[in-house]
């Protein structure tokens, strides 16, 4: 059985192919972990949604900021992207494709790796990102997802406590999990910085930069940060290497020795 992580998607479904390809994926054996967007800009999100799906335990992927997206939008929150989104909402199975998607997690571990979409703040341990992790889950995947949808856009609060409460608790949790790139030595989370490490305001470092990491000594493959492009440094993988930019689409396998497996991409958008 061969195990790889594979970076951001986001829609595009043709290249997923062709590094399956590449990679000599048997869906019989194999285990894929996606670090998420598997949604929005791309082309295909719902050819890419119907075939992770259709996995079912052969895969796993944790949800990103953009697959939380699709579910504002199918639920009346947010018009942003829309129309990159329209062929999964008009779609016969959505609802089955939503309730699917909804159900992943934000987080998953197995004895040697941990899996999320953009980064841990440094107070969190390895026990604490689990915990809240199923504490944001337990809210997506209830009767009052709807309502927390309502909540979820915000970059308040931007330094955890565990004196935090309500939407506002769970708003910072899932920032983490599904925004992160950048923040302080205090841990004070910076959202709205994507650029590249180097060109970030003077303070603030890569999540998994930070000294004093609580997660440090844990090997962590995430993905979101397209400018950042891999990287392998302190026990984190960074996998998203900007398929839908123009840059490459990332396999990284994870038994054995570990190795990285790219194809180059067509350029579907623009920044901006």
């Amino acid at each position: 059985m061969a195990h790889y992580a594979i970076g951001d998607i986001q829609g595009c479904f043709f290249e997923l192919q062709q590094l399956l390809d590449k990679i000599n994926f048997d869906p019989a054996a194999d285990l894929l972990w996606f670090t998420g967007d598997l949604v929005n800009r791309g082309p295909h999100s719902l050819e890419t949604l119907r075939f992770i799906k259709a996995l079912g335990d052969r895969a796993v992927t944790v949800l990103g900021n953009h697959d939380l997206h699709l579910l504002a939008v199918a639920h009346g929150q947010d018009y942003k992207h829309r129309q990159d989104l329209a062929d999964v909402l008009e779609a016969d199975d959505r609802d089955a494709l939503l309730d699917w998607l909804r159900h992943r997690p934000l987080f998953h571990c197995d004895q040697r790796f941990c899996l999320i979409h953009a980064g841990l703040p440094p107070q969190w341990d390895i026990d604490t990102a689990r915990r809240c992790a199923r504490e944001a889950e337990s809210v997506l995947q209830s009767d009052r997802l709807g309502e927390f949808l309502k909540h979820m856009y915000g970059d308040q609060p931007d330094r955890w406590s565990e004196d935090l409460q309500g939407w506002e608790r769970l708003r910072f949790i899932v920032n983490c999990f599904t925004r992160l790139r950048y923040c302080d030595r205090e841990g004070r989370l910076a959202l709205r910085f994507s650029g590249p490490p180097g060109s970030q305001p003077q303070g603030l470092l890569p999540w998994f930069q930070v000294p004093g990491r609580r997660s440090e000594g844990q090997e962590i493959i995430f993905g979101h940060w397209s400018t950042l492009g891999f990287v392998a440094e302190r026990g984190c993988y960074g996998i998203d290497t900007g398929c839908l930019w123009g840059g490459q689409l990332t396999a990284l396998r994870l038994d054995g020795e570990m190795y990285r497996i790219s194809i180059d991409c067509p350029c579907y958008r623009k920044p901006g």
